[in-house]
């Protein structure tokens, strides 16, 4: 089978280079913790107790069966998106593994989901190499085409196909923001577009801390 860049996690990785190094030049001058960071002392949006992204049963890019479930003792950040994103979705998943980075040894308590909304062209193999291109231990989550508004709507994401110029050059409108679950498999933060990575960090390792070793 022909191998197009989509599947070649090197185009992946210079691609994200690019993409975090203007993101750090425009955060730069920003605080660490944002403007609207909550009472209780999260930077991200604390929504513990909501009815909504409360978990999902979904098949990952390996064929693996995943639920919430499966990763319990660890927390867990989830994002939506599609592999061909050009910027918000790179980004943020770059920040997750710089996340992950700066959390040391409780890195490995850190798991990131990525569900994408684009099943169309984000193939196991397509899914598989772009998370190489981030961390080898990020997982890229596929919902079947029927099943995918029903999902979205579970998690109040927003998505919409926006037509190319051919059939396959489509991109997808959709929510830029991250939930992240603590280590017992409850909803706690929305992190905004944007927030960080040392944000998102600090607020897993609260997490992380709250459950102990």
């Amino acid at each position: 089978m022909k191998r197009t860049a989509a599947m070649n996690p090197a185009y992946f990785t210079r691609r994200l280079m690019l993409l975090l190094g203007a993101s750090t030049l425009a955060l730069g001058a920003c605080s660490d913790r944002p403007a609207d960071a909550t009472a209780s002392g999260f930077s991200g949006i604390d929504i513990t107790g909501a009815d909504y992204a409360t978990g999902f049963s979904l098949t990952d890019h390996n064929g693996q069966a995943r639920t919430l479930a499966d990763f319990k003792g660890k927390a867990v950040v989830v994002f939506f998106g599609f592999t061909q994103c050009p910027d918000v979705c790179p980004t943020s998943l770059g920040e997750l593994a710089q996340a992950r980075q700066l959390l040391g040894a409780d890195g490995e308590r850190l798991q990131g989901l990525f569900i994408s909304v684009d099943p169309e062209r984000d193939t196991p193999e397509v899914m598989q190499a772009y998370m190489a291109s981030f961390d080898p231990s990020f997982l890229a989550l596929y919902s079947a085409p029927d099943a995918l508004p029903e999902l979205a709507k579970s998690y109040k994401v927003y998505y919409k196909k926006v037509e190319g110029k051919t059939p396959t050059s489509y991109t997808m409108d959709h929510s830029a923001g991250s939930y992240v679950y603590d280590t017992q498999g409850r909803i706690r933060l929305y992190h905004r577009y944007g927030s960080g990575a040392k944000a998102l960090a600090d607020d897993v390792k609260k997490l992380l801390d709250e459950a102990g070793n």
